[in-house]
């Protein structure tokens, strides 16, 4: 098969390829091994090809992980950085929102009750937890957040 693309369809074929790669990393579940060689095999191909055809300003060999990788200069305003970065931010706030409304709705119905639910009905239980959650930290960030530690620790 042969695709043809524009200089700009090409730049963003490697930004969707290279943005998918970066995303795919996160995956450390056990058995992701062949799906994340899949995915830098292709990402290689794909950055290699462009570099040799004399496309690829935006791309560079790194010498000691033997691999193409997009430069740190494109990276800074590319669209799929800025994609990544929100991707990252997002997830952020969304496991501390529902990690901190299941603190503590355990706390309120007991550990032993609170492993007996399914993911479905802590997120119903806790929705209006999750909502007072998400309107601090849009108004404040982590600015309030506090850790107390036990007197124990000091």
């Amino acid at each position: 098969m042969h695709l043809r693309f524009t200089d700009k369809e090409l730049t963003t074929l490697v930004e969707m390829v290279s943005l998918a790669a970066s995303v795919a990393m996160w995956n450390r579940k056990p058995g992701s091994e062949e799906g994340m060689a899949a995915f830098e095999s292709l990402e290689q191909k794909i950055l290699g090809k462009v570099k040799h055809s004399g496309q690829g300003e935006m791309i560079e060999f790194d010498e000691s992980k033997q691999m193409h990788q997009i430069t740190l200069e494109y990276q800074e305003g590319s669209y799929f950085q800025e994609c990544y970065d929100e991707f990252r931010n997002e997830l952020f706030w969304e496991e501390m929102v529902i990690r901190l409304a299941d603190r503590d709705l355990a706390r309120v119905i007991g550990k032993v009750a609170w492993e007996k639910l399914s993911e479905e009905q802590r997120r119903e239980r806790t929705q209006d937890i999750e909502k007072r959650y998400w309107e601090e930290f849009t108004k404040n960030g982590i600015e309030r957040v506090a850790v107390i530690f036990p007197p124990e620790e000091g």
